[in-house]
């Protein structure tokens, strides 16, 4: 018999221990890091009990009928460890399905974790999705490097990179998160018409709840930044949350610079370098300038899934 439990503040501590010892012991499933925008989103996160022990998490938020799991994290899903097993998680959607439709939620919108962010196999959420005869909504290509097997650069790439060197540019951390937003929000105005998701006051906010896993590097010509990347770093994954360049970084190759940096810099002790989703519309329209821009450091395609379930 599994027990549903609404998550409230108490649980706070046992929810953070759980996440760190499961499969995906990732920071921005910790409560510190979902609670920052707190005021942004109704939250509907659960816990799953069995004879008192938590067995698994639920990330999530309700808007009217529906249910994300978690509209303000890139991706989330049925959060479990090693001792979970097939049947288990079978029970856990039955329970979790239960709960939700005896509380008005009509639907239940679910992005699934990608394979590499489990430190162990754990996709029985998948086949419970199955089950309940999920749909997928959408479906989007992120570009991904493996560290331990890089594919070769091609020779216009890496002129690039030569090129940097030669303007003289420098690769730097930085805690000047409200500089680097400046910076990404005049490229994102004047490429796509739109801005960052975070302010600089929320990265630096963020940065000092995880300082060991929110990292901002940037390239600078003469001490002016013209490019900039902030990383999210976890156990075994350096993803690019953000990456920005202003018209002379991309005439001189300071990007690339300063991505190549990065992989050299993480190739130890890391496997995966993940450069995130290169599509618009509800993975619909594909960016095929930037995939391509990604796909030259050798990065190469993981989906992220979005699956809808009818209650």
């Amino acid at each position: 018999m599994i027990d549903v439990v609404k998550y409230s503040p108490e649980y706070r501590d046992e929810w953070n221990g759980f996440v760190d010892n499961s499969r995906t012991p990732m920071f921005m499933f910790n409560r510190g890091y979902m609670e920052y925008h707190a005021d942004r989103f109704c939250d509907a996160s659960l816990l799953f009990l069995k004879d008192g022990e938590i067995i698994a998490l639920m990330p999530a938020n309700i808007d009217g009928d529906t249910v994300v799991s978690h509209a303000g994290l890139t991706f989330g899903g049925v959060i479990s460890n090693t001792k979970m097993h097939m049947h288990t998680m079978l029970d856990v959607f039955d329970g979790m399905i239960k709960y939700y439709r005896s509380n008005g939620v009509r639907r239940i919108i679910y992005k699934s974790i990608p394979y590499i962010y489990y430190n162990y196999p754990g996709q029985e959420d998948l086949y419970a999705l199955f089950r309940n005869n999920a749909k997928i909504l959408k479906i989007e290509p992120s570009c991904t490097i493996d560290l331990t097997k890089k594919l070769k650069m091609p020779k216009g790439r890496r002129a690039q990179i030569v090129r940097a060197r030669r303007e003289g540019v420098q690769i730097t951390e930085t805690s000047d998160w409200h500089k680097f937003i400046e910076l990404e929000n005049a490229v994102l105005k004047q490429h796509h018409n739109t801005s960052a998701v975070h302010s600089g006051d929320e990265l630096a906010l963020l940065a000092s709840r995880f300082p060991q896993n929110i990292k901002c590097y940037v390239a600078t010509v003469a001490g002016e930044m013209i490019a900039g990347c902030v990383l999210f770093v976890y156990k075994d994954i350096v993803h690019t949350q953000y990456l920005a360049a202003d018209d002379t970084a991309r005439c001189i190759g300071a990007l690339d610079f300063l991505i190549s940096t990065l992989m050299d810099q993480y190739r130890d002790g890391w496997r995966w370098f993940d450069f995130g989703c290169s599509t618009l519309d509800g993975g619909k329209i594909l960016n095929t300038g930037l995939i391509a821009q990604k796909e030259g450091f050798g990065g190469r395609v993981v989906v992220h899934n979005t699956w809808e379930v009818a209650l």
